[in-house]
Parts: structure tokens; C-alpha cells; sequence
């Protein structure tokens, strides 16, 4: 292995490993070395040769398994796809029945509410019209109570008014009159009604 300088329009060019394959003339520039032997031409062809008949079959096994893999993959990724499109699916129609167990459970909470608040306001009249009725019947029976009250001392008053008058006018004259007046009263009573 030779390294060669070359100077090529006031540049230096490094040629590493290349067995003199090109060569700078100062006349010419640069040129291809066309001699088989210098250039190791031989050694070059059949290296590369070797390297396309033994590299061929690992060149081709590593491409059908590099095909295989990228198939495998094509094939993981298309089921992939498809079990995501599936779960896609079934995830809509959750979605589709959700909303519609959300609708019917709003419709049913409306239907409910209002028929709870008719219902309130139908327990609310009655309890308004039976506290009426209690109301009248407290102040039936309050008035009644106020009247038999009323009417118990103007009893009792007269009672005593009447009782006071009859002890003053009360005397023995006026006591016989009385009885014998009664007496008349109920003999002609007697006498009147016909003995069968």
C-alpha cells in the first residue's frame, strides 16, 4: 500500500490504499494509470469477483430477510390497523348508545320533575284546602263555644234576675194567690177531659 501526494491546481491530494490507479503528469494533469501491473488492476478484479460471488447469496439472504421483516411488519401493522378501526367502530356506537342512555336519562329526569312538582302542587292544595276546613271547624266550634258561653250567662243572669224579682214580690199573699191560681188552672184542666 502506497500514500501518495498529489498536488492537483495548487492543492494537495491525499490518494490513500489505490495502488497508483491514477497519476499526475505536469504536463497533462491528471491522468489513468493504464498499466495493468503498476496499478494492480488483477488483484482488484478478482477481490471484487470474489466479493459479488460469495457476497450474491449473504447479499440476498440478508435482502429476503430484511423482505420478510418489512412484510411481518406490513402484516402487524395492517392488523393493527384494522383491530384500531374495530375498537374505532365499537368505541362510535358506546359513544352512540351513551348519548342516547344520556338523552333518555334526561328525558326521564324531565318527565320526573314534573311529575313530582305536579304532584307537590296538587299535595299542596290539599293540604291548603284541608287546613281551610280545619280553620272553618276551629272557628265553627269557637263561635258555637262563644254562643253556648253567651247564652250559659245570660241564662244564668236572667235566672238571677228572675230569682231576685220573684224574692222581692214573694210574700205570703202573693204565694197563696199564685197556688190558688195553679189549682183553678188544673181543676178546669181535669174537668175538661171527657172519663172513658
Amino acid at each position: 500500500m502506497y500514500n501518495y501526494f498529489i498536488i492537483w491546481r495548487n492543492q494537495i491530494v491525499i490518494v490513500n490504499h489505490i495502488n497508483a490507479l491514477f497519476f499526475v503528469s505536469e504536463e497533462k494533469g491528471l491522468k489513468i494509470n493504464t498499466d495493468i501491473f503498476e496499478t494492480n488492476i488483477l488483484n482488484l478484479s478478482i477481490v471484487i469477483g470474489l466479493l459479488v460471488y460469495y457476497g450474491r447469496t449473504a447479499l440476498a439472504d440478508a435482502i429476503k430477510n430484511h423482505k420478510e421483516t418489512i412484510l411481518k411488519n406490513i402484516q402487524e401493522a395492517e392488523s393493527k390497523f384494522k383491530e384500531a378501526e374495530e375498537n374505532l367502530l365499537s368505541a362510535r356506537k358506546n359513544l352512540e348508545t351513551a348519548k342516547n342512555k344520556a338523552e333518555d336519562i334526561k328525558n326521564q329526569g324531565t318527565i320526573l320533575s314534573k311529575e313530582t312538582l305536579k304532584s307537590l302542587l296538587e299535595a299542596i292544595d290539599d293540604d291548603i284546602k284541608r287546613l281551610k276546613k280545619i280553620n272553618l271547624s276551629t272557628i265553627k266550634l269557637e263561635e258555637e263555644k262563644s254562643i253556648n258561653e253567651i247564652c250559659l250567662k245570660l241564662t244564668n243572669l236572667s235566672l238571677s234576675t228572675a230569682v231576685e224579682k220573684i224574692n222581692k214580690k214573694l210574700n205570703s199573699t202573693y204565694q197563696k194567690k199564685v197556688i190558688t191560681q195553679t189549682i183553678d188552672k188544673l181543676s178546669s184542666k181535669v174537668v175538661s177531659v171527657p172519663l172513658k
